[in-house]
């Protein structure tokens, strides 16, 4: 009932909602990274080709390139964006031949921020207008050298988040969370 629950929220928000109707089409937000100039679609267990193409056919002004994910649950068990221009990757031999895969697929040239752990790569990026570069990402208490790592962001305030609880039923950072740009209404 997760589909019902956002459309209900959305809609509360007055938000403009696009429906996939194609019962063959599947696309999961965990699959899906958006860099800022451009879509990568993860394809997995819970999104497949035809649910990339609605996407694109969504978002006409935006390149959308298809990744295959093998041996994760979703693209972003293993990748995200952790600044305007910096994808954090996890270290795991699948990650990184998914991150030569969108290189390839890319006529942008991304930074990156490699990781030891997998899920630690899943992180959230916000510009926040009064505070900047933020980075939630995962406790060192968690996954310590990863936390090392993001602790060379000198010009993030970075926010460490305790997961564990959630992570054992697969929910990563972003699988929790819903960001939504719309000015407040006073």
């Amino acid at each position: 009932k997760q589909v019902e629950a956002m459309k209900r929220v959305l809609e509360s928000l007055n938000l403009n909602i696009v429906e996939m109707v194609d019962e063959n089409a599947t696309l999961d937000g965990g699959d899906v990274l958006f860099t800022g100039r451009e879509f990568f679609v993860g394809l997995s267990r819970r999104t497949n080709q035809r649910g990339a193409e609605i996407l694109a056919d969504t978002f006409k002004d935006y390149a959308v390139s298809t990744v295959p994910v093998h041996d994760s649950l979703h693209l972003k068990s293993f990748c995200s964006m952790a600044g305007p221009n910096l994808i954090a990757i996890g270290s795991s031999e699948a990650a990184q031949k998914a991150l030569k895969t969108m290189q390839q697929m890319s006529d942008h040239r991304y930074d990156k921020l490699t990781v030891p752990d997998d899920a630690a790569a899943n992180c959230i990026y916000l510009n926040i207008p009064s505070k900047g570069h933020v980075l939630l990402h995962r406790a060192p208490e968690e996954y310590p050298e990863s936390a090392k790592v993001f602790e060379k962001l000198k010009d993030h305030m970075l926010i460490p988040i305790a997961n564990t609880e959630l992570e054992k039923v697969d929910g990563l950072l972003t699988c929790c969370s819903v960001f939504i740009n719309k000015a407040s209404e006073l």
